[in-house]
């Protein structure tokens, strides 16, 4: 009897040795990602540290904003930066997913495509284009309102002005007040918000279709099969199952709200008072690093503005974090 032919060795050690190699390669850039962030919190903190030593936790807590007094406080900016990103995000998530399940459910093919193509085509809108758009169309439509606002003619509306003028006169608001026009320039932070809102939504919108639609053909074939409506359908099979998917597109948002820079700056007002009406101007913290950063030449002012830099870097790393143990909790058991 012949002996069996022998397998030629040479092909395994080849792949052998080039699984290695990938191995090696997919090591060194993954470490290439944890050494840039490792040096940003490095450079950032080094940066930071004058004004860290220097305020202390007073740095966080106070308002005041003064470069000539060498006096800084970021609470302001904190407030106009999540208050900005939160209410957007507020008001985005339930266009998004609408426009997701039209795309996705409702639409005919002819028409999913071409309106699925539009709202992907928002997020490659450079802000700047955004910024003047704000600029140009919707804050003279702001002004004009908050102009009546003020019009004599609604007695009314004039004493709810008096009243709230003298509490913001004493650094003081109420939530009616909070909803009040403090000025008839149109730009300010409900002009940030409403910018944010249309920004920051083919993100959640994009996401939510493709996940959508990835939801198993069985699913929604056995409600219907159960007599299920469409909304039921959509309700008890589609969104539990798409849940997951759909809030991470969220938090895709809501990151890119955070840290948006270039359009908020140039409609929000650029003021780092205390917040008393959300028509009013006001700042974040990005919006401050791009108007000061470039002037800021005394060690402590420049040092601050880094700080604002190093807090929105953490805020952006705990959100992410928080989102991914939400995405565990809500994602459906089999497939993760």
């Amino acid at each position: 009897m012949s002996e069996p032919a022998r397998r030629d060795p040479t092909p395994a050690r080849l792949s052998s040795s080039s699984d290695r190699v990938f191995e090696i390669l997919i090591l060194m850039l993954a470490s290439i990602i944890v050494l840039v962030f490792l040096t940003s919190i490095y450079q950032l903190g080094k940066d930071s540290w004058p004004a860290l030593t220097h305020f202390g936790l007073a740095f966080f807590t106070q308002r005041t904003w003064n470069p000539v007094n060498n006096t800084f406080g970021a609470s302001s900016m904190i407030a106009g930066t999540l208050i900005t990103s939160l209410v957007a995000l507020l008001i985005s998530v339930p266009l998004a997913v609408a426009s997701a399940l039209f795309v996705a459910e409702y639409a005919p093919k002819w028409l999913a495509n071409p309106v699925g193509y539009l709202i992907e085509l928002l997020a490659a809108v450079p802000s700047v284009v955004y910024g003047l758009w704000a600029l140009f169309v919707i804050a003279p439509v702001l002004g004009r309102w908050q102009i009546t606002f003020f019009n004599p003619e609604f007695p009314d509306r004039l004493a709810l002005y008096t009243k709230c003028a003298g509490l913001w006169a004493d650094n003081k608001t109420t939530l009616q007040c909070f909803f009040v026009p403090s000025s008839g320039a149109g730009r300010g932070l409900a002009l940030a918000i409403i910018i944010l809102t249309v920004m920051i939504l083919p993100y959640t919108a994009s996401v939510a279709r493709d996940v959508i639609r990835l939801v198993p053909a069985d699913q929604r074939e056995a409600m219907y099969a159960l007599g299920a409506t469409k909304w039921e359908v959509i309700s008890r099979a589609i969104l539990p199952y798409a849940r997951a998917g759909i809030l991470g597109g969220v938090i895709l948002a809501l990151g890119r709200a955070l840290g948006e820079t270039l359009a908020v700056a140039m409609v929000i007002g650029d003021s780092q008072d205390v917040l008393r009406s959300i028509w009013g101007n006001a700042s974040t913290m990005a919006s401050v690093i791009a108007n000061q950063f470039g002037d800021a030449r005394e060690l402590l002012h420049r040092s601050s503005v880094v700080t604002l830099g190093l807090t929105l870097f953490f805020l952006s790393v705990l959100v992410n974090y928080v989102a991914r143990l939400i995405i565990a909790r809500l994602t459906p058991r089999g497939i993760q």
